[in-house]
């Protein structure tokens, strides 16, 4: 046995399987930097290798103690970001945060070239190592390599560690693509920031608005608006102070025009599109995550990520899910035919009717292998199409299955990030189109998927 297995044996005793990996490096580290020193006082072991995310850090700061940020603090959304996937997933037990209960972190990977086959891409993951936000006094981002495992074992090739998603929910029932091997971390338990307490929210890259005619606008956090197809652009927020990130985006009925929306219910016009109130400095339960217009153009909704409804103009309010506890927030919804109705969707694919909109099933409570992203109504109201962040298609009603992306044969899904490339669905006559974004730009790098002639492009 070696000093290095020696000394480690003696820290596995007492520490976790993940703690007995990391303290084997650090031992071995110091060991091989100052023997002498480190073996007379191993408890310094950490300030003969400390790696910091910044060099100016100093051992025992947040940003020096081997643990990723939250994915929260950096975004948000308490959930992998967009060029992000979930890699694996520890324990922690007896956690106050879940009611002394079992407490799940899961890493989110930047993700790598598959060409380099299975392993580590460090440096094409598209991650800066360094402190969240610069400061010492937050974990670091971007700097850890290592992989647990359980998740996404489809994607052979993971880039370091973004950041961290925490949750009272067991991994594996969060995201079907986890596994139940579980490894367990106890010394993470209190491990906390204050909005993993927040209303949950889903944050992308982009939001979306179907222009009419086919095309798309995809809108960024920062206002900025790209058009796919025959939507032209009629304005944008980019360059100009924002009360908070855009995150919505609404067309108007004749094509001209759209409004967008930021995440404190500001509204924006733009093109053919008329003001008709907001919510604007005033209190929000959960932020606004979606928005709709009404058909004659001369209203709107604005969605919170809890459910909850607000009416603008010649928009009338159907009811909400706002104040009902939820499992997973609400991220899209959908206007019934003639406007007296609309639909709203969780993350899971739970589904929600209100006013005229019918109920025609959903994927509340089956295993998805991705967030869904949205909803889009048939024009008749019958049924409706509910969308994965994966490009999975799930029909509803009477609608038609043309299939989608993941149903492709593996030779056609080229899309180095294809567990959340997706950002949009457009309904044809006889179609329906996916719009994928492999690189986040800006400007995004679009492509897009039409079922049942499944053909692809880039622009």
């Amino acid at each position: 046995m070696t000093v290095i297995e020696h000394i480690a044996g003696a820290l596995e005793r007492r520490t976790s399987r993940r703690g007995f990996l990391v303290r084997t490096a650090v031992v071995g580290s110091a060991l091989a930097v100052g023997p002498v020193d480190y073996l007379l006082h191993p408890g310094t072991a950490y300030a003969f290798v400390c790696r910091c995310g910044d060099a100016g850090c100093r051992c025992g700061s947040a940003c020096c103690d081997g643990y990723t940020e939250f994915c929260c603090a950096l975004t948000g959304s308490n959930t992998c970001p967009p060029g992000t996937f979930a890699g694996g997933w520890w324990r922690a037990d007896g956690s106050a945060f879940c009611g002394g209960g079992p407490r799940y972190y899961i890493d989110c990977h930047g993700e790598g070239p598959t060409e380099t086959g299975a392993g580590f891409c460090a440096g094409g993951d598209g991650l800066t190592c360094g402190c969240a936000f610069g400061s010492c006094g937050n974990r670091q981002v971007g700097c850890i390599t290592f992989r647990y495992g359980q998740c996404h074992q489809e994607i052979p090739t993971a880039g370091r560690i973004a950041c961290r998603v925490v949750t009272c929910t067991p991994a594996y029932l969060l995201d079907n693509a986890c596994s139940n091997q579980a490894l367990v971390d106890d010394l993470t338990a209190a491990h906390n920031r204050p909005c993993l307490q927040a209303p949950p929210v889903v944050r992308r890259a982009y939001s979306s608005a179907a222009a009419p005619g086919g095309g798309v606008w995809l809108v960024s956090p920062d206002g900025s608006v790209f058009p796919w197809g025959p939507a032209v652009v009629r304005g944008s927020l980019a360059g100009h102070p924002l009360p908070a990130p855009v995150v919505a985006i609404a067309a108007t009925p004749d094509g001209n025009g759209y409004w967008l929306a930021t995440a404190d219910g500001s509204v924006f016009p733009f093109g053919s599109a008329t003001p008709h109130g907001s919510m604007a400095g005033r209190h929000l339960t959960a932020p606004i995550v979606a928005m709709a217009a009404t058909p004659d153009g001369r209203g709107y909704w604005l969605l919170g990520a809890d459910g909850g409804v607000f009416a603008f103009g010649s928009a009338s309010f159907y009811g909400s899910m706002g104040g009902t506890v939820l499992q997973q927030p609400i991220v899209g919804m959908a206007v019934a035919p003639g406007g007296d109705g609309y639909w709203m969707v969780a993350s899971d694919g739970g589904v929600f009717a209100f006013g005229s909109a019918s109920f025609h099933g959903s994927t509340g409570g089956q295993p998805l292998t991705a967030f869904i992203a949205g909803i889009v109504a048939a024009p008749n109201g019958a049924g409706y199409w509910l969308w994965g962040q994966d490009g999975e298609v799930h029909p509803f009603g009477a609608v038609a299955d043309w299939s989608d992306y993941i149903h492709l044969p593996p030779g056609e899904r080229e899309l180095p990030n294809g567990v959340d490339a997706f950002y949009a669905l457009v309904v044809g006559k006889d179609s329906y189109t996916l719009i994928a974004v492999s690189s986040l730009g800006p400007p995004p790098t679009l492509h897009a998927y039409q079922f049942p002639a499944a053909s692809a492009g880039s622009g």
